[in-house]
């Protein structure tokens, strides 16, 4: 099986290291630490009852008094090369928790948020997610890294869960790495590229829609949802795509999609975009073969669900991996929300739309475009 090329040239150039910017979400806002401003209210939210779990894997705290805890954001909060710290704060500019971004390597343009103190008051609200889309679009695209890294202790359960539904791939087990607190810690590593971005932050953005949530602000598809990375459908291991795909992806629609245009007269339309730009706003599955991509289906979810173009190669044929990719598409797009799916081709492609009709897709609307027309179809999935 072929897998993602990761042995490609880089430019060789460093990269700026992370300042006390603030950063403004809808949930939430990032900024520096206030110790005379923050101290109080910090200590309150995370000295209470649950103290021993929120601190217990961290490498400090919990603290003896309000004065050892004082002098912990005072030392935190003057720092300015590494670690950076920012005070997570609600929509009264309330200290609500923290992060921070550590072990920078400005070089290999590498970074790691750590040291997360998430509070009761931030536990489980939407603005404790969004301030880890914050930080990674800024570590991203402002700062441009690389790799972004979450590490955490192997014990920490509810951590590895979050660093999953945030995006951030698995990627092994660093054993005796640390001695924290006097005990022995064994580091579970995770970490997002810069390729896979674009996917990462498609996610997030679907998820803090205000679409995504109902009159009660209770959500209707889970960011896990959102993030889902893997799916399997008949015989198709599919992946989703990264931008290290984009030439693959090409080379497959061309190949794929260029038999049609002796019928149709014009160039295919999933053959004249960008599938870096694509990305930006929706999903793209593969699946890869052992020299090329068997499939690739591109989908839509926000506004009118839509299956925005589906490729299988012409080598494949004969395995009912079209199928495959359909049958895929519809479950997607269902997992997503879509009670009605939407999908279109050339008017002039008789066989593909009979087709579709055989597949439960009826005919909607025939679109009349300057160089060919095209026949919209859409299917019940409720």
């Amino acid at each position: 099986m072929t897998e993602p090329a990761f042995d490609f040239p880089v430019e060789q150039k460093s990269v700026p290291r992370p300042t006390h910017v603030v950063m403004e979400g809808r949930f939430c806002r990032l900024r520096p630490l206030d110790p005379a401003r923050d101290t109080d209210g910090l200590y309150a939210l995370s000295h209470g009852p649950e103290a021993p779990q929120q601190w217990a894997y961290l490498f400090t705290g919990p603290y003896a008094d309000k004065a050892d805890f004082d002098a912990h954001v005072r030392t935190i909060a003057a720092g300015t090369t590494d670690p950076v710290y920012w005070a997570i704060c609600d929509r009264d500019d309330r200290a609500i928790g923290w992060l921070s971004l550590m072990r920078i390597d400005t070089t290999h343009r590498v970074i790691e948020v750590g040291s997360i103190l998430y509070t009761p008051a931030l536990q489980r609200t939407p603005a404790a997610t969004e301030a880890e889309y914050l930080l990674a679009q800024y570590v991203f695209e402002t700062l441009g890294y690389r790799r972004y890294e979450w590490k955490c202790h192997n014990f920490n359960e509810p951590s590895k869960r979050a660093a999953v539904r945030f995006g951030f791939t698995y990627e092994g087990l660093f054993r005796q790495h640390m001695i924290a607190k006097g005990r022995n810690r064994d580091t579970a590593w995770f970490s997002m590229l810069d390729t896979e971005w674009p996917q990462r932050k498609l996610a997030f953005t679907q998820w803090l829609s205000p679409e995504n949530f109902d009159a009660e602000g209770r959500q209707k598809v889970s960011l896990g949802v959102f993030n889902r990375l893997e799916a399997r459908e008949g015989g198709l291991a599919l992946r989703r795509a990264t931008l290290t795909d984009v030439p693959a992806i090409r080379a497959l629609k061309d190949i794929a999609y260029t038999r049609n245009e002796t019928i149709t007269g014009a160039p295919s339309l999933p053959r004249m975009v960008d599938y870096a730009e694509i990305m930006a706003d929706h999903e793209v599955w593969v699946a890869d073969g052992e020299d090329h991509l068997i499939a690739c289906a591109v989908l839509q979810s926000a506004g009118e669900p839509l299956i925005y173009s589906l490729a299988v190669h012409p080598s494949e044929q004969g395995r009912r991996y079209g199928d495959a990719t359909l049958a895929f598409a519809e479950k997607r797009l269902k997992e997503l929300g879509a009670r009605r799916i939407a999908l279109y081709t050339n008017l002039k492609l008789e066989e593909r739309i009979a087709w579709y009709a055989r597949r439960g897709f009826s005919r909607t609307r025939v679109e009349q475009l300057a160089d060919r027309q095209v026949q919209h179809m859409a299917k019940d999935v409720a």
